[in-house]
């Protein structure tokens, strides 16, 4: 039987036990995902990659403070978003300004074959990149990722009042973007 037939708690038992198959196994399962949600933070994939396997690391390390109050991949998601933040900081330092007021938004191919739903998908998408950083990453955590009010003041370290604030002028900054791109 291979180990793709397992139940995630037996593998995560076998990794405390530093079975690398194991960990393997887990890591071909969550990676996909994981990487998706820090490349929307961190916004570049090589980074995003670095960030994931960190957190991978970093979670088959505290594998004992798993308690199972919510599911693995949720614990899990929990270190890469907390990661990719860290890392989002460290490389804004170093971003000039110039950068941070010029969007980088691809131009959307407008065909006849394309379905219109993916074109206001990918319109959606590019306003919502064009957003200032913080209004994008909260709204990717809070609509992309689920996150609630109380996660999101948790995990950005802001006041339940300033998270709903922020939430509202992000909303609002995108209805701006999208309503002058049509």
């Amino acid at each position: 039987m291979s180990l793709t037939n397992y139940d995630i708690q037996p593998l995560l038992v076998l990794c405390q036990e530093g079975n690398q198959l194991a960990q393997l196994e887990v890591y071909n399962r969550y990676q996909h995902a994981m990487f998706n949600v820090s490349k929307r933070i961190v916004k570049d994939s090589a980074i995003a990659e670095d960030v994931m396997q960190e957190s991978f690391i970093a979670a088959f390390q505290k594998l004992d403070s798993f308690k199972g109050t919510a599911t693995f991949g949720a614990w899990l998601k929990r270190i890469v978003i907390n990661n990719s933040l860290v890392q989002y900081k460290k490389e804004s330092k170093f971003t000039s300004l110039e950068d941070e007021w010029v969007a980088d938004t691809p131009e959307v191919p407008t065909t006849y074959a394309e379905d219109s739903q993916d074109v206001q998908t990918q319109r959606l998408l590019n306003a919502l990149e064009s957003l200032h950083d913080r209004y994008r990453t909260i709204l990717t955590l809070h609509f992309i990722e689920g996150y609630d009010y109380e996660e999101l003041c948790e995990v950005l370290e802001i006041s339940y009042a300033n998270c709903r604030t922020l939430i509202s002028r992000a909303k609002d900054s995108l209805r701006k973007k999208l309503k002058v791109a049509s």
